[in-house]
């Protein structure tokens, strides 16, 4: 499912965008207004996530779509273990056509705890991946052909995930990284396929507060293999993994203080090799859509880009 390559998604999606879980704990009418806002404040895209119990990642999309006239929305990711190849290929093809240009498909093979919940076997995960995206590309569709394609990412860690990223999609979608690891993926990748990072942020000038906030969003990430294997192969030990996280690894992989110190670790990302960073501002309230801070970051991005 060859999408318009690596070069025309970073320009569609722009340099910053929003990355939210708390999104979908919205109502639809909610959800548009926070699109309309973030779009109004500048940013490029609003990515989303697909978890156990959340909203479908296509229809969540396609209402969010909607709330905007010019951003992207992109999935972070929808996970292959949901859908066959042919019904991820076919729900990424009619958006894009209902939204030219406007959507990106992420996907990713997930987790085996997430896997397990929906009943499916986590097994070969790069040879689902491989298999999934050569049975995309063929995949039968008898809609209106969407122009352009649909952008396609990978959510990729660690270095075949990404060498199959670059081979077979647009590009790869990074999670829970620090700046050390965009300049490993970026090497990866080579120079023409997007890279797409999240990042973390909680806008807190206090270091215990704002470290409190990050590890209770943290702790889950630390505890599931891909991502804690991926901070191994970085150099960090086993004691700067345990949960609740060693302050330096927790400084690393999120970013916290002020808008512009928080404004900086986003150019860091861009100058190690990202194309796109999505900032997901966590706060201490699951739902919180952080609409402040996305204010005053965007703010802050704009006078450095003067």
């Amino acid at each position: 499912m060859a999408g318009p390559g690596g070069r025309s998604v970073a320009a569609a999606i722009g340099r910053v965008g929003v990355w939210s879980f708390a999104a979908q704990r919205h109502g639809a009418a909610e959800e548009r207004t926070f699109v309309e806002e973030i779009e109004r404040l500048g940013y490029g895209a609003l990515w989303i996530p697909e978890s156990i119990g959340s909203k479908d990642a296509f229809a969540h999309a396609a209402i969010l779509l909607s709330g905007g006239s010019r951003i992207s929305v992109c999935t972070g990711i929808a996970n292959v273990w949901a859908r066959d190849p042919m019904s991820m290929a076919n729900g990424g093809r009619a958006l894009a056509e209902a939204f030219p240009g406007r959507f990106v498909l992420g996907i990713g093979v997930s987790h085996a705890p997430s896997v397990a919940a929906r009943g499916a076997v986590y097994v070969r995960p790069l040879e689902r991946m491989r298999e999934y995206l050569t049975a995309m590309e063929t995949a039968r569709y008898d809609g209106p052909q969407p122009e352009p394609a649909p952008p396609v990412l990978v959510a990729a860690l660690g270095p075949r995930m990404l060498e199959i990223a670059a081979e077979l999609a647009d590009g790869a979608h990074t999670y829970f990284v620090p700046v050390e690891h965009t300049l490993v993926a970026r090497e990866r990748l080579g120079s023409d396929p997007a890279l797409a990072v999240e990042m973390t942020a909680v806008l807190d000038t206090d270091a215990a507060r704002a470290r409190e906030v990050a590890r209770g969003f943290a702790a889950r990430y630390l505890e599931l293999p891909n991502y804690a294997n991926n901070l191994r192969r970085l150099g960090w030990s086993d004691e700067d993994l345990d949960v609740p996280g060693s302050d330096a690894l927790i400084d690393a992989v999120i970013a916290w203080g002020d808008a512009p110190a928080i404004g900086a670790r986003v150019q860091a990302h861009l100058e190690a090799g990202a194309d796109h960073v999505a900032v997901q501002f966590v706060s201490d309230h699951p739902d919180d859509l952080c609409l402040a801070a996305f204010r005053e970051l965007a703010a802050t991005v704009r006078e450095s880009e003067r």
